[in-house]
């Protein structure tokens, strides 16, 4: 029986759905077809049917789970200063919350381990999820030159991912939680200093002023 276009998106959007949160919580290589189709209900035909391999399965997951990720970080920070927001999206990214939900939380910091370990086309994806995040974050960098705010925040990313790997793997509740709160921190304090912060601010009262002269 032939599947209208509309079922094979849905089916495509729930083998993805389960696969994202089935690799971010056991791995891609301890995750079988089996468990994505048993999550998703449906078979390995309609797997099949939309993917070529369980390769292209984790590809095309890792793009969606940071896509995802990185609409639930972008929305507490919108319409705020730039320092503001990256406070927020820097609290949200380090928090116990984030912490324990490992199958919906950022699948870079999930992922990252086993990705080395991974054919081309998936390792691609990965590198398109964390360009994507580096971008993300530079937006709520201080700077005039793009090539500064991107230096920024790859160093701030690969900072919080690396906190909250080890937040997670420690056995140690009380380290965990000051992993987390001394690199959150850390990271804000780096991008934007004391002295950082009141010149950003003053050009953004000059620029105000000009817009209103």
């Amino acid at each position: 029986m032939r599947v209208s276009k509309q079922k094979a998106a849905e089916n495509r959007e729930q083998i993805l759905a389960a696969a994202a949160r089935l690799f971010r919580e056991n791995g891609i290589a301890a995750t079988g077809v089996d468990m994505i189709t048993r999550r998703a209900g449906l078979t390995h035909g309609g797997l099949y049917s939309q993917f070529i391999s369980k390769d292209a399965v984790a590809a095309a997951a890792i793009l969606v789970a940071s896509r995802n990720s990185a609409r639930r970080l972008r929305r507490p920070a919108e319409r705020q200063p730039a320092e503001q927001g990256l406070r927020k999206v820097v609290r949200q990214y380090l928090s116990t919350s984030h912490r324990d939900e490992r199958g919906r939380g950022c699948v870079l910091a999930a992922l990252g381990t086993d990705i080395p370990r991974q054919p081309r086309a998936v390792r691609e994806a990965f590198t398109i999820a964390v360009t994507g995040a580096f971008d993300l974050l530079a937006g709520w960098m201080p700077g005039r030159a793009a090539s500064c705010r991107q230096q920024k925040a790859i160093a701030a990313f690969s900072a919080m991912v690396g906190a909250l790997i080890l937040a997670r793997a420690v056995s140690d509740e009380a380290l965990s939680q000051q992993i987390l709160a001394v690199s959150a921190k850390w990271v804000v304090d780096a991008a934007w200093p004391a002295r950082g912060v009141g010149e950003a601010r003053a050009t953004q009262r000059r620029a105000a002023r000009r817009r209103a002269s």
